[in-house]
């Protein structure tokens, strides 16, 4: 991902002073922050994307919605002009998606390879039981991105946490990273206060990640406790490939995601009695009991794992207490390098503590002016450096973890 400034005043948005010119990519403040989707009602059109999201494997997935109902595809290939290729929806019983949301994975991508394509959304204007009319067809741009050779030698990324509806942050945040080449970016939670509706996701996180390097870089994401809340709780996960826990290898190192679900207990009146996060809690640790006896996770030059909530030193509420319980002592068995988190709105480097965590945890603050971070990570095969940088751009922390002996 690289980021350049491009000097150029916009008085619409004083939180804003200028443009960005993302991997090419122009950008106004107008469009990302607009406050309504860029269709209008009675229109067919794409309200956001395309957005790339990976757990590489040699594969990536594109994301976009559209205003109405329809068939879509991805056209694509090594060459913008020739996209030869088409790729469709994971079909369900036998029946290919036909919607609003779309996720498509293009899969048996060649290592380090470019690839070029553009999204395609065909409106159901009449869905009868033998007959189906289709509207218009629309067609994004031609986009490209690098497939991430996951044998690679170093590996780089870039994270965010507890954004909380201030999506102007995610600009201001990407900016102090301007010129750097990133192989994914990290959403470690907390990017919403709570889930109203779809508009929300869109506009608040969705639009400002598309337009500013999404569309060329993917970006991995897992839920925060304030994601768990609100209506539209249930329906966040339609609009990403993953949000909960997940693994996968890249370059020297082993990353493990954790869900850490709600930092309130279950029985909390405002939940009336309809989650169940402690039960949630307990299946990942039986996974990650698994995880770090696999061969990908004990053979890997470095561990890193991201979870929102951090194994240690957020307090004494139940769900901070729930994941130190669960999860420390397979951290401390599984001999991880560094646990990256947020959750706090506190920045901090905690050493490793003997009897307690035997792994570096670097919390991440937020969310308020002054109080923000981006977290760097450059990873090669004898370190592990992490450095945390203050909104202002000044380094507010930094831990370094070298190679371990075989």
């Amino acid at each position: 991902m690289t980021i350049k400034n491009e000097v150029k005043e916009n008085s619409r948005r004083s939180f804003l002073k200028s443009s960005l010119l993302i991997g090419g990519l122009a950008i106004s403040n107008k469009k990302i922050f607009a406050a309504s989707m860029d269709t209008q009602v009675g229109d067919f059109g794409f309200i956001v994307g395309p957005y790339l999201q990976t757990s590489f494997s040699n594969s990536i997935s594109i994301l976009w919605i559209t205003s109405k109902e329809a068939a879509s595809w991805v056209e694509f290939g090594v060459s913008p002009e020739n996209l030869d290729q088409k790729a469709y929806g994971e079909s369900s019983l036998g029946l290919k998606p036909a919607g609003r949301i779309n996720c498509i994975t293009l899969e048996n991508l060649a290592p380090g390879k470019t690839y070029h394509y553009r999204i395609v959304s065909k409106e159901l204007s009449d869905f009868q039981p033998y007959k189906v009319t289709y509207g218009q067809e629309i067609k994004s741009d031609i986009f490209s991105f690098i497939n991430t050779d996951s044998s690679k030698d170093a590996v780089s990324f870039v994270m965010m946490n507890d954004i909380h509806d201030r999506p102007e942050s995610i600009v201001h945040l990407l900016k102090i990273d301007q010129g750097k080449d990133r192989d994914f970016v990290f959403f470690n939670g907390d990017i919403f206060d709570y889930q109203t509706d779809e508009k929300q996701i869109v506009d608040h996180m969705l639009k400002p990640v598309t337009e500013l390097f999404a569309k060329s870089t993917p970006f991995i994401y897992v839920r925060g406790n304030h994601e768990t809340r609100g209506k539209f709780a249930r329906g966040i996960a339609d609009y990403f490939q993953n949000i909960g826990h997940a693994a996968f290898s890249l370059g020297p190192a082993r990353f493990v995601i954790i869900d850490t679900g709600e930092d309130k207990e279950d029985t909390h009146p405002v939940y009336a009695g309809i989650v169940d996060f402690d039960h949630y809690r307990e299946q990942q640790a039986k996974w990650l009991e698994q995880e770090i006896q696999r061969d990908e996770f004990k053979n890997a030059a470095f561990r890193i794992v991201l979870m929102h909530i951090p194994p240690r030193y957020s307090g004494n509420a139940h769900g901070p207490t729930h994941c130190t319980e669960l999860f420390e002592p397979l951290l401390n068995q599984g001999k991880v390098d560094i646990v990256l988190s947020g959750h706090t709105h506190h920045y901090k480097v905690h050493a490793p503590a003997e009897g307690l965590n035997s792994y570096p945890i670097i919390i991440g603050g937020g969310s308020r002016d002054g109080q923000r971070t981006l977290t760097r990570v450059e990873i090669d095969q004898k370190q592990l450096k992490v450095q945390l940088l203050g909104d202002s751009g000044a380094e507010v922390g930094q831990y370094t973890v070298n190679r371990r002996k075989l």
